[in-house]
């Protein structure tokens, strides 16, 4: 009888030497509370090294300006793309494994060689837009993920949930016109970037939530059960990926709203209850923001845990 798969995590060497320079808080050290945490406390994960993305998967979602900007611009300091988002040395490399962890972890749950994965990277992604890097994004690595999905593997329904308290103005603009996925954010509003308002609806794919500064476990829980749970499963998704930021705990310096770790590990068995009933438990996860290291590694460890619990319960349904 076949045991339980377990599982992949994808990461690489290269995303620590992304430089954001002295006092950002999207810093190196977020992986490493991340990957720490991850090897301490979860056994049952498969280490993998995330592939660089090729030009063509990064073109699907970026114009040829932005994949510019990131890979040719080589620059021998730190530059500031804007206020927040920075290029220095090693971060083309960071870049293109944090996009390429998100397509093989794609492809490794379309192979059905895992129910779930995790890609453990930085810089985060759902900021970048087409033609923009911002808000300490590069590339848009769960974007690039989707959309290797629609074409390589000819899905027709992915639903993209993102529960960073920063709304995902990127990855809504990537695909606002694409009915073949659905995008679904909660998130603190108002809040940079000052996009996510529940009036955007794309072609109708598009699901916003907004919470008030303040908002705690009752708010945030309510947001996904009575609006945003029931749009994803009537969306009936073949495939679920998930932009998982954890700066909505109560810790964590960049907003306001108060949430503990019990709040991301609810989500996920919410979510992995969808995937079961529609894509054969198929969930694929990519770190976004959290910057209080230590609410950070928690929250993680909540959130994988909760997707090693998935993949060790057997109770996948067919796919539709």
């Amino acid at each position: 009888m076949v045991g339980p798969k377990r599982l992949p995590v994808f990461t690489h060497a290269a995303c620590f030497g992304h430089d954001t320079g002295p006092g950002h808080i999207e810093t190196p050290a977020r992986l490493g509370a991340v990957v720490t945490a991850l090897r301490d406390h979860v056994p049952g994960i498969e280490w993998l090294e995330a592939p660089r993305a090729t030009r063509g998967q990064l073109l699907r979602v970026h114009e040829p300006l932005l994949l510019h900007a990131v890979l040719e611009t080589a620059p021998d300091h730190l530059m500031q793309l804007d206020p927040d988002t920075v290029l220095s040395p090693g971060s083309p490399e960071a870049a293109l494994r944090a996009a390429g962890a998100v397509v093989a972890a794609v492809d490794r749950v379309m192979a059905g060689e895992a129910d779930t994965a995790f890609c453990a990277v930085r810089p985060p992604g759902h900021h970048a837009t087409p033609a923009h890097a911002m808000g300490f994004c590069l590339f848009n690595n769960i974007a690039v993920g989707a959309a290797h999905a629609l074409e390589r593997h000819g899905l027709s329904r992915i639903a993209i949930v993102d529960f960073d308290v920063h709304h995902g103005n990127g990855t809504q603009a990537i695909f606002a016109g694409e009915a073949r996925v659905l995008y679904a954010s909660a998130h603190e509003m108002p809040l940079f970037p000052e996009t996510g308002n529940p009036r955007e609806r794309g072609v109708g794919n598009i699901h916003n939530a907004a919470l008030q500064p303040g908002s705690g476990s009752h708010r945030f829980r309510e947001a996904w059960r009575e609006r945003l749970l029931p749009a994803i499963d009537a969306f009936e998704p073949q495939l679920l990926m998930v932009s998982a930021g954890f700066d909505g705990h109560r810790a964590d310096p960049a907003a306001h709203v108060e949430l503990e770790a019990d709040d991301f590990a609810w989500l996920t068995c919410e979510l992995a209850g969808i995937a079961a009933r529609h894509c054969g438990g198929r969930m694929v996860s990519v770190l976004e923001g959290g910057y209080d290291l230590a609410a950070l590694a928690e929250c993680s460890l909540a959130h994988v845990r909760a997707l090693v619990a998935i993949g060790a319960s057997g109770q996948r349904a067919p796919p539709t």
